[in-house]
């Protein structure tokens, strides 16, 4: 209500060349009147996440950055048998699996078990969120490459 009231000072100050709070507190007819409810995110209702590069696991960085430029950032992530990656998200970015192994994936859609083999590769338009744990018996990593920029 009070901050209402102050943009409503600020109108009336436009329109009759007063400071704020001279003259009469009446509303400017034509703004409207709200009669709903706004709900402000409070800190405990925004998530946020890492990127990749800087989510760990159990306080331990499971990335290491290989090369950045103005075109792209590369870097590796790998995870030992039991290790994750904390939930984070990823830009666009092209994957290439160094070392495959088993892996527990929670997104928003769900949790799975995947395996994935050595060699494999994939192309991402970004993911808003996942985590992962290696669930295999042997360790596994990952190459990424973001692009920075769009293709010219």
């Amino acid at each position: 209500m009070i901050l209402a009231a102050f943009a409503i000072s600020i109108v009336q100050a436009a329109q009759t060349g007063q400071p704020p709070g001279a003259g009469e507190p009446e509303r400017p007819a034509e703004l409207p009147v709200f009669s709903g409810a706004i709900k402000f995110a409070e800190p405990e209702d925004i998530e946020v996440l890492p990127h990749a590069l800087d989510a760990g696991w159990k306080g331990e960085k499971t990335c290491e950055l290989l090369q950045e430029t103005e075109e792209i950032r590369a870097f590796k992530c790998t995870f030992a048998p039991g290790q994750g990656h904390e939930r984070h998200f990823h830009p666009t970015h092209f994957g290439y699996v160094v070392e495959g192994g088993a892996m527990r994936i929670t997104d928003e859609t769900g949790t799975r078990e995947q395996v994935i083999p050595t060699g494999a590769t994939w192309v991402s338009d970004g993911v808003k969120w996942h985590e992962a744990v290696n669930i295999g018996e042997t360790t596994a990593s990952y190459v990424i490459v973001e692009p920075k920029r769009a293709a010219q």
